[in-house]
């Protein structure tokens, strides 16, 4: 038979015919004195036997493995490690959707730096917004996000409770949002502009010692991340914070 009878035959192309002889699973025929090739059932036989491995969700490799006569795996053995390995898939499936479903459920619905934990997004949904939605608020938000994903897992959980501990009365969020309305006017201000000062000074009382960085990395102006950080905000801005965090760490030496 020609190789679109043996295709045909299987129920695949022609081309995955060629693909097979090209990896080296299915033999080609010699060709005749007219130059065809003739199959014969002995290749209906493995090209079939190809097919039923491959929809099993074998790889080219592992059929190869199967169908060698020497030193190949059992065909038992390469399918208890498939079975495995499906088996991890379906759990991570599992899991993956599990946390969709969180998402898609948390109190107060997704908020615009999603995705986040259920808890984080708790936490936002019940932090009433600053008013004439804050570019700092958001930012904030932003950050703590940010937080939350980089935080090592053994972290996440003290970081939280951090969050909710510190923000956790009206009086301490209405002395959050002004210190993003002084933040927000500082947009375009210089560094020395007298007004940083109160702010940082504003911001420094809010500041949880948990959340503050370690003393050598506010020390080190040369750090990739503070430098990230502060190039993120105006000028003026990025000076109000660096003095709030060095005002709070001297509060947490005394």
């Amino acid at each position: 038979m020609r190789i679109g009878e043996l295709a045909g035959a299987v129920g695949v192309t022609t081309r995955t015919v060629r693909h097979y002889h090209h990896q080296g699973l299915l033999p080609e025929p010699e060709r005749l004195a007219n130059g065809y090739r003739t199959y014969t059932l002995r290749h209906v036989v493995v090209l079939a036997r190809i097919r039923r491995l491959t929809e099993l969700g074998l790889g080219l490799a592992e059929v190869r493995d199967v169908l060698a006569d020497e030193a190949g795996k059992d065909l038992a053995e390469v399918l208890e490690e498939l079975d495995a390995d499906l088996a991890r898939q379906e759990a991570a499936i599992q899991e993956r959707r599990a946390r969709l479903r969180a998402l898609l459920e948390a109190e107060g619905g997704l908020p615009a730096e999603g995705p986040v934990s259920p808890e984080l997004a708790a936490l936002f949904a019940g932090i009433p917004q600053a008013p004439d939605d804050s570019p700092m608020a958001a930012r904030d938000r932003e950050m703590l996000a940010l937080l939350e994903t980089t935080v090592a897992p053994e972290d996440r959980a003290r970081l939280l409770e951090t969050l909710r501990g510190a923000l956790g009365s009206p009086e301490v969020v209405a002395r959050a949002h002004r210190v993003y309305a002084l933040l927000d006017d500082l947009v375009d201000a210089r560094p020395d502009d007298p007004r940083v000062g109160e702010a940082a000074r504003a911001l420094a009382d809010c500041l949880p010692e948990e959340m503050l960085p370690e003393e050598n990395v506010l020390l080190d102006s040369g750090h990739s991340f503070l430098r990230a950080f502060y190039a993120d905000f105006a000028p003026a801005q990025a000076e109000a914070i660096r003095q709030a965090m060095e005002i709070a760490s001297r509060g947490r030496r005394s």
